[in-house]
């Protein structure tokens, strides 16, 4: 009997931890309040940048893990991914598939571009600047940066750039050489979009945020879409965050197996 009693507290002790430890922690977002027309402004252009700026998220790492809509030319695929970042020093990137198969895995420094695509068994390892075929060729490391971590873009935040409020709402923009500009905030003085253009080439990237949730009082977004597009590339990805870190370890675990194939 008293063995039978011990196997049903054991098993319900069991199945109370799965059951925790399968529960999805749920966000919790910050409102945006809504616009409004009658916002009266009375500073300095270079006030209003450092106010911009001081919304930004200090870090010195971030680790973002949740699910994303990958969409490349049409051909759509659902994969979990998980992003690490070392302030200044390496983004690494892991696409797993649904079924829990890694499929793919980046490092991008700045100054290379590493990648390993393990589905297919191929390597490519190519200079940052490999990037400028599907953007701008001003874009660099620490805007990818802080696209991914819905900071402001340091080299656009100028007061040579047109700042305006605009149905109740501050836009940046402007042009720098070839890259046209348009940076959209919302009421919590937070990036909400970001439109990069190539002014001599039919190269565009449009990145959207939303679901804003307090991370060591800074407002991190848990939710962006990035669209890029190069001629007739097209690449749409969704991102919802389950989990935001900031200022943890990270490590960037990126081993090339000897069999595999390396890519131009």
């Amino acid at each position: 009997m008293k063995r039978n009693i011990s196997n049903k507290v054991l098993l319900l002790t069991l199945l109370a931890f799965m059951l925790t430890a399968c529960k999805t922690k749920k966000k919790v977002v910050v409102v945006v309040p809504p616009a409004t027309d009658s916002v009266v402004v009375d500073r300095k252009k270079s006030e209003t940048l450092q106010l911009l700026r001081q919304k930004d998220v200090a870090f010195t790492s971030l680790s973002l893990k949740g699910k994303a809509i990958l969409d490349i030319n049409g051909a759509s695929n659902n994969v979990n991914m998980n992003i690490r970042i070392r302030k200044d020093e390496g983004i690494w990137v892991s696409v797993t598939g649904l079924m829990g198969i890694e499929g793919a895995r980046a490092l991008i420094t700045p100054d290379s571009i590493k990648v390993l695509n393990k589905l297919q068994g191929v390597y490519l390892k190519k200079p940052f600047n490999y990037v400028h075929r599907f953007s701008n060729k001003q874009v660099n490391f620490k805007m990818l940066q802080a696209i991914l971590s819905g900071n402001t873009i340091g080299e656009l935040m100028t007061e040579s750039s047109d700042l305006q409020l605009e149905n109740g709402v501050w836009v940046l923009q402007g042009e720098q050489a070839e890259l046209g500009y348009r940076v959209l905030f919302n009421t919590l003085l937070k990036v909400s979009e970001s439109n990069l253009n190539d002014l001599k080439s039919w190269k565009a990237l449009k990145v959207v945020y939303g679901d804003y949730q307090n991370m060591n009082g800074a407002l991190f977004p848990t939710t962006l879409s990035i669209n890029s597009m190069a001629g007739t590339q097209k690449i749409n990805l969704k991102l919802d965050f389950s989990k935001v870190e900031s200022n943890v370890p990270v490590e960037f675990p990126f081993n090339v197996p000897g069999k595999y194939e390396v890519i131009n």
